[in-house]
């Protein structure tokens, strides 16, 4: 049987795009930042957070099922919350506008990251870090407005590529002679963060996860995506979480978090940190990593971009964004208004890498938000929708979305108490703009009815 039949992604396709999207800047520069602030304990944030991101991709897979249409960041929530269409668009928009700098930030900084480890891999392009950045979101996006069977060919050889090259850090990293184990002792009390710092960290570690649910945001070019949605969900965490896990203990043997904390140009860039110091008698790694890194985040972008471009889409079409954003191109289904425009933002963004912390930071709470957001929906959505027999229905009944609430409100209260009110003023800030644009939208749609 074809993996690709009638312009519909087969499980193949489905389960590359998920561990592309996932296998990408969070490893390769945000694991830094966990291990910067947690120690070893960031082992327990990215666990914890690979637990998290798969029971909210269960949950969209169900919702998918209920759903079956892509756009479901804007569709789901717009369908299953509020007691009326208008209270409806009302949480699909706020979920959206949250979604939306999720993957603009996460599309972003990768775009920035890109630049940087060409830069420290092959100096010579050192002082062009922002132009490559921007270049790679623009080739993103090109590749993007081809065709979506373009982009899942294309993240099934970087991926073999990408999964091969973690593979041997890993086997160097633990088997020539420099890991130690030693350096993982206190567990708990190394990182900048103190004791609890791998309950802040896991925010960071979600956005390594957070294209777990690509395929059923855009369900509606998934071949038999009942079945198809959840087993490719099941395979690529079970690959990626893995992979990642055994990336953390490895870089950990190597690279401490007081080394992180002393040198934080090299927090961001932890696999070459680890090769360029502790390795450095394997000169050909550190160029390996650098080379991956670049493959790893361009597929990263790829995926970001054509989540983001689809949520435009479904947005624009229930009128809440300009109507010219929901067209498509009819051979190849591509909104490909969306995508330019989506693509420009991020651009934009990547061209400013001294808001990369921010970038990051924000872009984290704003996935958290949508995965509060998406479990809420969940808990509506069964209310609403009696079940049908032979559809898929994520495991554990109310009890996995409310447990998920519970985790990810749990992981920012560190931060809150620690004075960590700057970046929600930075959201409130962003959401206010969101609040904006949405009333004003809806103004104009009343007033179209009445006349």
């Amino acid at each position: 049987m074809s993996n690709n039949q009638n312009g519909k992604l087969g499980l193949l396709d489905s389960t590359t795009i998920l561990i592309g999207g996932m296998i990408g800047s969070a490893i390769f520069s945000l694991s830094g930042m966990t291990i910067m602030n947690a120690g070893p304990a960031s082992i327990l944030s990215w666990i914890i957070a690979a637990a998290i991101l798969f029971a909210y991709g269960l949950q969209t897979a169900e919702l998918s099922t209920v759903y079956p249409h892509s756009g479901g960041i804007y569709l789901f929530p717009a369908k299953a919350l509020g007691k009326n269409e208008k209270q409806g668009r009302l949480f699909g928009w706020i979920s959206t506008w949250a979604y939306l700098f999720g993957m603009c930030a996460g599309a972003a900084f990768s775009a920035i990251y890109v630049g940087i480890y060409l830069g420290v891999g092959f100096p010579a392009l050192n002082n062009y870090q922002v132009f490559i950045g921007i270049a790679s979101v623009v080739f993103c996006g090109l590749l993007n407005s081809v065709n979506i069977t373009v982009t899942g060919k294309a993240n099934t050889i970087l991926t073999l590529g990408l999964a091969a090259t973690l593979v041997i850090f890993i086997v160097i990293a633990l088997f020539n002679g420099q890991w130690d184990a030693g350096m993982l002792i206190p567990f708990f009390s190394q990182g900048a963060k103190g004791t609890w710092g791998f309950l802040s960290a896991i925010p960071i570690a979600m956005v390594a996860y957070g294209s777990i649910v690509a395929v059923a945001f855009m369900v509606g070019e998934i071949k038999d995506p009942n079945k198809t949605v959840p087993k490719a969900m099941k395979i690529a965490m079970s690959v990626v979480a893995a992979l990642y896990i055994l990336v953390m203990v490895s870089v950990l043997g190597l690279v401490s978090s007081q080394f992180l904390q002393s040198n934080p140009g090299m927090a961001y860039i932890p696999l070459y940190a680890a090769a360029f110091t502790k390795l450095a008698a394997i000169p050909w790694l550190a160029k390996l990593i650098s080379i991956s890194a670049v493959l790893a985040l361009i597929t990263t972008i790829l995926v970001l971009l054509n989540l983001g471009a689809r949520a435009v889409q479904a947005t624009a079409e229930d009128s809440l964004l300009p109507k010219f954003l929901s067209k498509y191109n009819k051979k190849t289904g591509v909104p490909v208004n969306a995508q330019i425009v989506v693509t420009l933002i991020v651009g934009v963004i990547a061209a400013f890498p001294s808001f990369t912390s921010l970038i990051i930071n924000l872009g984290s709470l704003c996935s958290a938000i949508v995965v509060f957001i998406l479990c809420l929906t969940v808990i509506a959505s069964r209310k609403k929708n009696p079940y049908i027999q032979g559809n898929f229905r994520a495991p554990g009944g109310n009890i996995l979305p409310i447990a998920t609430l519970i985790i990810i409100i749990s992981s920012y209260v560190p931060d809150i108490i620690s004075g960590g009110w700057k970046l929600w003023a930075w959201t409130a800030g962003y959401f206010l703009i969101g609040m904006i644009i949405y009333f004003s939208r809806t103004k104009k749609l009343d007033s179209d009815k009445t006349i």
